[in-house]
């Protein structure tokens, strides 16, 4: 696809394979999905902190804030040419790469036998395609800067819920994808981190909604309908957090001295991880009684 610029300007900056602390150069980040929620907070985050950031999105303009503190540009992660020429012209403007961020994103929802499979090859396509493309072009220029990919993963891609099964499976493939990677790059400069937050309050859960309109529903799954409509399983309501908190988390892997492999976001993501150790069939209950008590709560609202 052709790249529409947003405030982009012409390159005046020459390559570098020196780090910005040692040279005094704002770091550069790059981040993926920044045309609101958690892409716009992780944006404008990074420029409060004085990174120089390059804020992309499918679609331009992006938001107004962002404009005003990140350098911007049009970006369709399923496309691999587009991927590789933004990073090489982020490259050639600022001189090096730092950080990438992975946050473009969205979900499929419905159950799993519901869901077309091209539906489910084009969740793939974002979640897990499109990182691995921006990997692939953006690794040169982070081992020259010894810099860091941040990927905003989720609890659903270990515990997968009734009527997400399709983005929870992106989601799990995503997350093995960084483990792989971060051990390849054991021995090099470049780290790998994972940031999970659980329900985060965005327009996540509509966008999912407007996605299930057309389709045609099996009748056995009604009450996995009632809890994506009516119930918590794509908000999370009371139990959803700040996108700012998750810009926070993304952050703090990107200038950690230390980053860690994955930054949880919430005690409730944390307990969703603790309970991996909990058996299936435990596990699978209480799936499904969340699924049918928030059906209940969420139409009490």
């Amino acid at each position: 696809m052709p790249l529409a610029l947003g405030t982009l300007l012409p390159a005046t900056h020459p390559p570098t394979d020196v780090n910005a602390e040692s040279t005094g150069a704002d770091p550069v980040v790059l981040v993926t999905g920044a045309g609101g929620g958690i892409g716009a907070a992780i944006a404008t985050t990074f420029a409060e902190r004085g990174w120089r950031v390059y804020a992309t999105d499918v679609a331009t303009p992006l938001p107004e804030a962002v404009r005003a503190a990140c350098e911007t540009l049009a970006l369709d992660v399923t496309d691999d040419e587009a991927c590789q020429a933004v990073v090489e012209r982020v490259v050639a403007m600022a001189g090096r790469l730092d950080c990438l961020v992975n946050n473009a994103g969205y979900a499929v929802a419905g159950p799993v036998e519901d869901v077309p499979v091209d539906e489910s090859r084009d969740q793939f396509d974002v979640l897990v395609h499109g990182p691995h493309a921006l990997a692939r072009a953006a690794l040169p220029a982070l081992r020259d800067s010894g810099g860091r990919i941040v990927t905003v993963s989720s609890v659903l891609g270990f515990s997968a819920a009734p009527g997400l099964g399709v983005y929870a499976a992106a989601k799990a493939a995503c997350e093995s994808l960084h483990d792989a990677l971060r051990v390849e790059l054991r021995g090099t400069d470049v780290t790998v981190s994972l940031v999970e937050p659980a329900w985060v309050d965005t327009g996540f859960g509509d966008r999912a909604r407007a996605s299930l309109a057309e389709r045609p529903r099996t009748a056995v799954y009604r009450w996995v309908y009632d809890a994506l409509a009516d119930g918590w399983m794509l908000d999370g309501n009371p139990l959803a957090a700040e996108p700012d908190r998750v810009a926070r988390a993304v952050y703090a892997a990107a200038d950690d001295s230390d980053p860690r492999a994955r930054y949880p976001v919430g005690g409730f993501s944390r307990f969703v991880r603790w309970g991996r150790a909990l058996p299936a069939s435990l596990v699978d209950r209480i799936h499904t009684a969340y699924a049918r008590a928030s059906t209940v709560l969420g139409r009490l609202r």
